[in-house]
């Protein structure tokens, strides 16, 4: 559904997007992250066909960024960061003058305007004028205006800026709805939402691709190793803490365990496997031939905060390394 190849974005002397590649299936939902001043915005208006790449190509929905700009913008819905509104009309007004720019047949624009207002929980405003509105139903009328020509391709900038917290949950749930019928970049500075919202996470730092993978995928890359968590509890009761532990540190492949803080007489771990182990089986072997019972055994992963701030610190240190090199030749 969209394709992107090589692509690079220059101003002058300063690179904002440096020779990226990546491709996002029909119906998935994808973050787009990265520090400010990465290049997300920029690769977001050329993807739009507000900017015109320097060098690359884009391609969304079988058409070419350069060649069929008009083609790419009938098929996609565009959020920016602020919403494109005018606060001097009516909810309805707005979005039937939008509905006449993107080109729906006259018949159909009413019965559009009311699926999107629908859709996205505005029916009760419809009459009002936007400039009333408060910031969480604008955000509403800015996705409504996005999908109100049922477009291929949504794209999303900060959709949630500004929001507060029962907005966000509101306007999560509304995007995760949109799956499947559009395909989805979300670019947000929220990393909790990219983990409830999105099946793949493209990452970048100054302009240059560092990461694009599913959160599970990234984590085991990152850390090499397993992190299991672990909770047992004894049929009889009275566990010992300290031969638990003991016990979980004997299994084969495990490198470290870290007690944390039980409950009701349960007993829970932390346990990292050395570098390329998977030691699941053997621990819940070890656990139930012990005579305990097996109450949890589960994949602990990195946030996606971590993986975020390890990625981007990596290129961080590449680039000075590269810049160093050049000052002393």
């Amino acid at each position: 559904m969209i394709k992107v190849e090589g692509l690079t974005k220059r101003y002058a002397r300063t690179v904002a997007v440096d020779n990226i590649s990546f491709e996002v299936e029909k119906g998935q939902i994808v973050g787009f992250l990265g520090p400010n001043g990465a290049g997300k915005t920029t690769t977001m208006r050329v993807l739009t066909c507000f900017l015109p790449p320097t060098s690359g190509s884009a391609n969304v929905a079988g058409f070419d960024v350069l060649e069929n700009p008009l083609e790419v913008k009938k098929r996609i819905g565009y959020l920016p960061e602020t919403p494109p509104l005018y606060t001097e009309m009516e909810v309805a007004e707005y979005l039937t003058f939008v509905g006449r720019l993107k080109g729906i047949a006259a018949g159909d624009i009413a019965r559009r305007v009311n699926e999107v207002a629908e859709r996205c929980a505005i029916a009760d405003v419809k009459t009002k004028l936007i400039g009333k509105l408060s910031k969480g139903y604008r955000q509403r009328v800015g996705l409504a205006q996005a999908i109100i020509h049922n477009p291929d391709v949504l794209i999303l900038d900060e959709p949630t800026s500004g929001l507060d917290p029962k907005q966000i949950i509101e306007t999560r749930e509304l995007i995760r709805s949109l799956a499947g019928d559009h395909t989805i970049i979300l670019s947000t500075h929220i990393l909790s939402e990219v983990e409830h919202s999105c099946e793949r996470v493209i990452i970048i730092s100054q302009g240059k691709l560092v990461a694009i993978d599913s959160v599970a995928n990234l984590t085991n890359r990152l850390r090499g190793s397993e992190a299991v968590a672990l909770e047992v509890e004894s049929p009889n009761g009275g566990l010992n803490p300290a031969e638990v532990q003991q016990r979980l540190e004997q299994v084969s492949g495990v490198s470290r365990v870290l007690a944390k803080e039980g409950r009701n007489g349960r007993l829970s771990f932390e346990v990292e496997s050395l570098q390329g182990r998977h030691i699941r089986p053997e621990l819940a072997r070890a656990v139930v031939g012990a005579g305990w019972n097996l109450n949890e055994l589960r994949p602990v992963g990195l946030s996606l905060e971590d993986i975020f701030l390890q990625l981007t610190a990596a290129e961080k240190k590449d680039a000075a390394a590269i810049a160093g090199k050049g000052e002393n030749q």
